[in-house]
């Protein structure tokens, strides 16, 4: 189908197209933007001394990159994203006191700093987004009554934040996070009828919250979910179809879930989980071609698969998990360079190894454990300073021990267990405060101690990190067993 712009402006056009993008018909938004792009490349061609038309031409190359990221195209995505930053580089260096060209161009920043991210390449996507916050923050600072600014600053300092995260930075992660959210709260107070001011507050409380969650503070994180579910679902009642905010209530209620499973409130985590499910299968299956959706749907099955698990339901753990991976195997085919669906998938092959392990399928269980393991030494060695993929390869490390153990070969699983210690010792004291890491840390200690492997040391080094986190009370509710069960164990060891 062909669109005709004829006698519409370009304003028009394209609130339009965002209408049509945040109801979920990426198809409309894409084919409105592709005829405004199609017109402003004539009308640049025939006026290159227009810059009014080149700073159109760069808005919609980042509106049909957008649309792109959604399906899961980054190059295409990629591609449009340069050509955008490419004209608004040279608009702002041929007029720096522009503060809308400046301001194009930290947005044309922070998108492709996204698609670094989304590729697993960390260092790119922080410079990009450095630059990105560099601009924000001037603009901000020259008018701080200026609220598009104040809001730009906070989508960057969000980006520094979830860049520092993934590096395992949980002090430089809440650094920014924090800043951002005290923006955010005077935006939203200031005027609480601005439903963009209060969704950029609950991505805000979201953050804080998964900060919080990684240092063991599951009070905090509770707060913060529930503090931004009160507001997500505010806005996804005032206009259902905003699936965006459709969106933000089912990412949050995933959250919910998670911190509830923590506590092992398990019926709690089943009815975050199922309600975010709904959601994600409404938006799923409106537009199958939205790739965001369908891996969101993906990490909802894997949430009530590890539920059915906890509760012994492995039949409907495993159909669960199935469900997951083949969604992520679509996906990690048909975009080998997007390091985030690749990873996905390697988490639905270790949970499908763990459903065969728990019923003795020894051979099932190592099939999906060694392909989980190859991705994640993928990635691993595509960016070394990615912390949780770090992590990620110490879990496989460790099923295949697991594996290793049920055999009886207790060489090849103390490898794999020494292999997966290595990586957490690591981790654990690049970020004491990441209770996470410290807690993987007491499993290897234990699984190491299993083999027979200085046994006395290993235990009494669990004991040492599980007795830290309790005093902090960082030990989840889950984990209550651990400071005695490792007592027995130390006071039972020989070396």
């Amino acid at each position: 189908m062909t669109w005709s712009l004829e006698g519409i402006p370009n304003h028009l056009a394209d609130q339009v197209a965002e209408t049509l993008s945040r109801s979920g018909n990426l198809s409309g938004a894409g084919r409105i933007w592709q005829a405004l792009y199609d017109r402003n490349r004539g009308l640049v061609a025939a006026d290159p001394t227009n810059t009014g038309w080149q700073r159109d031409l760069a808005v919609i190359l980042d509106r049909i990159g957008d649309v792109a990221v959604a399906r899961g195209r980054l190059d295409d995505a990629a591609d449009a994203y340069e050509k955008g930053r490419a004209i608004a580089e040279r608009l702002a260096a041929a007029e720096p006191t522009n503060t809308g060209w400046q301001r194009v161009l930290a947005v044309s920043l922070n998108k492709i700093g996204d698609v670094a991210v989304a590729r697993g390449r960390l260092d790119d996507a922080a410079d990009a987004y450095e630059k990105g916050r560099a601009i924000a923050e001037r603009l901000a600072a020259a008018e701080p009554t200026n609220t598009g600014w104040q809001r730009d600053l906070v989508v960057s300092l969000n980006k520094i934040g979830d860049v520092a995260k993934a590096r395992g930075r949980l002090d430089d992660a809440a650094d920014a996070y924090e800043k951002g959210r005290a923006i955010a709260e005077r935006l939203a107070a200031a005027d609480p009828t601005n439903a963009e001011w209060q969704r950029d507050l609950v991505v805000s409380l979201n953050k804080i919250g998964d900060v919080a969650k990684a240092r063991g503070r599951l009070d905090d994180a509770a707060d913060a979910y529930e503090k931004g579910r009160a507001i997500a679902e505010r806005l996804a009642a005032a206009d259902p179809t905003n699936a965006e905010w459709q969106r933000d209530l089912s990412v949050i209620l995933e959250r919910i879930g998670d911190v509830a499973m923590a506590r092992d409130h398990l019926d709690d985590a089943a009815a975050a989980y199922e309600k975010g499910r709904a959601i994600r299968e409404r938006l799923a299956a409106a537009d199958p071609t939205n790739a965001e959706w369908q891996r969101d749907l993906s990490i909802s099955l894997n949430n009530i698969g590890d539920l059915a698990t906890a509760q012994g339901r492995l039949d409907d753990a495993a159909a669960a998990y199935e469900e997951s991976r083949a969604i992520r195997e679509r996906l990690a085919a048909a975009d080998p360079t997007n390091a985030e669906w690749q990873r996905g998938l390697s988490v639905s092959l270790n949970n499908i190894g763990d459903v065969a392990m728990a019923r003795d399928h020894l051979d099932d269980a190592t099939a999906a454990y060694e392909k989980g393991r190859a991705i994640r030494e993928h990635l691993v060695a595509a960016d070394p300073t990615n912390a949780e993929w770090q992590r990620g390869l110490s879990v496989s490390l460790n099923n295949i021990g697991d594996v290793a153990m049920a055999r009886d070969r207790l060489d090849d699983a103390a490898a794999a267990y020494e292999e997966s210690q290595a990586i957490r010792e690591r981790l654990a004291a690049a970020d004491p405060t990441n209770a996470e890491w410290q807690r993987d840390l007491i499993i290897s200690c234990v699984r190491l101690a299993e083999t027979g492997r200085a046994p006395r040391d290993n235990y009494a080094r669990a004991l040492e990190v599980a007795e830290r986190l309790q005093a902090s009370g960082r030990l989840a509710p889950s984990d209550a067993w651990m400071v005695e069960e490792l007592k027995r164990r130390l006071s039972q060891s020989e070396d």
